[in-house]
C-alpha cells in the first residue's frame, strides 16, 4: 500500500492465490496496491494508489458486484478488477485522452470529447476502493449485510489512515444486482455513505418511487449526490430512468448517463465503469469548490 502493508499483501496473496490474478491483470495494476482482507470471515479487496502518504486524504468508494459472482467469494471480490474493468478504467483516466478500445460504439463522439475536456481541465485524482464479496441475499439478510459493510468501511480506514473519515467522502456504488443491494444498504446507512451510484440497476420500474422515497427519508429530505447509469440496450434501462425521475420528484437531483450498449461486461469495461469512476472522482472537486465558495479550508478527501 506504500504504507507498510507490503508484507501483509504478500502473505494474503499466497494464501488465496491472488498472485495469479494480479499477474493476469498485469499493467492494469500499475501504480495500484491491492489487499485481500477479511472482516467477520468474509472477503473484501482494498485498492489504493501506491505510495500515498499523509497529509493526503482520499475518498473511499465501495463497489458491489452483480449476480454472476454471488456464488464464489474470490470471483465476487475480484469482479470489478477482473471482469468489470476497474483497473483499466483507472489507467485510462490517469493517462488521458480516453480513446475507444471497442468497435461496438459505446462512446459517442460528443461524450468522448466532453470527458477528455473535463480531464484536461481537472485531472483524475483517484479514490481508495473497496470491493467486497456479496452473496445472493434474501430481503431479511439486508440489515446484516449493511452492518457488515459499515464494519468494512471502518476496517478500511484503520488499514489505510489516509482514507477520509468523513461521510461526505464515503461513497457506495453497485452494478446490476449490486445496485439493488446498494439501494437497500444506502437506505439503512445514511450515516456511513454520503453519495450513491447505480450502474444498470436491477430493480423493477415499479419499485423506483419507493426507493426514492426511502432515500429521501434516510437523508432527512436533504439532497445528496446520486448517479444513475444505464445503456441503450440494458434490460433495466426503463427501471434506471424511472429511478432517476423518482429521485427528481423527491427533490434529489441526480446525474443520469445513458450510453450505447447492452447489459454485459464488455460494456462495463469500455464505458460503464469508467463513467462511474469519473463521476465519483469529480465529487472531491465539487466539495473543494463548495468550501472555497464558503471561504472555508478545502475539506480532506
Amino acid at each position: 500500500m506504500g504504507l507498510g502493508a507490503g508484507t501483509v499483501l504478500g502473505h494474503a496473496a499466497t494464501a488465496t492465490g491472488a498472485p495469479d490474478r494480479r499477474a493476469q491483470l498485469g499493467a492494469q495494476l500499475d501504480g495500484l496496491e491491492v489487499r485481500e482482507l477479511r472482516e467477520g470471515g468474509r472477503l473484501f479487496l482494498l485498492v489504493v494508489r501506491r505510495g500515498l502518504r499523509p497529509p493526503a486524504r482520499v475518498p473511499l468508494l465501495v463497489l458491489l458486484h452483480g449476480l454472476g459472482e454471488t456464488g464464489d467469494e474470490q470471483m465476487g471480490a475480484w469482479a470489478w478488477l477482473e471482469r468489470y474493468g476497474l483497473a483499466s478504467a483507472w489507467q485510462r483516466l490517469e493517462r488521458p485522452p480516453i480513446v475507444r478500445t471497442s468497435k461496438r460504439g459505446e462512446w459517442s463522439d460528443a461524450r468522448l470529447a466532453e470527458v477528455n475536456a473535463e480531464l484536461a481541465a481537472r485531472p483524475f485524482r483517484g479514490l481508495a476502493m473497496v470491493c467486497p464479496f456479496m452473496p445472493k441475499l434474501a430481503p431479511h439478510e439486508m440489515p446484516a449485510y449493511a452492518a457488515w459493510l459499515e464494519r468494512v468501511v471502518a476496517r478500511a480506514r484503520a488499514e489505510v489512515p489516509i482514507i477520509s473519515p468523513e461521510v461526505d467522502s464515503t461513497y457506495l456504488c453497485g452494478c446490476s444486482l449490486g445496485a439493488y443491494v446498494s439501494l437497500e444498504v444506502m437506505a439503512r446507512t445514511p450515516h456511513v455513505f454520503g453519495a450513491w451510484g447505480g450502474v444498470q440497476t436491477a430493480i423493477g420500474a415499479w419499485a423506483a418511487p419507493g426507493y426514492a422515497k426511502r432515500l429521501s427519508t434516510a437523508f432527512g429530505g436533504k439532497a445528496r449526490p446520486l448517479f444513475v447509469e444505464t445503456s441503450s440496450l440494458d434490460h433495466y434501462r426503463k427501471s434506471s430512468e424511472a429511478l432517476h425521475a423518482a429521485f427528481e420528484r423527491e427533490g434529489m437531483p441526480a446525474t443520469k448517463r445513458v450510453s450505447t450498449g447492452p447489459h454485459d461486461q464488455p460494456w462495463l469495461r469500455e464505458v460503464g465503469t469508467l463513467e462511474a469512476l469519473l463521476w465519483f472522482d469529480r465529487l472531491s472537486y465539487a466539495r473543494a469548490a463548495r468550501a472555497a465558495d464558503a471561504g472555508a479550508p478545502t475539506p480532506p478527501g
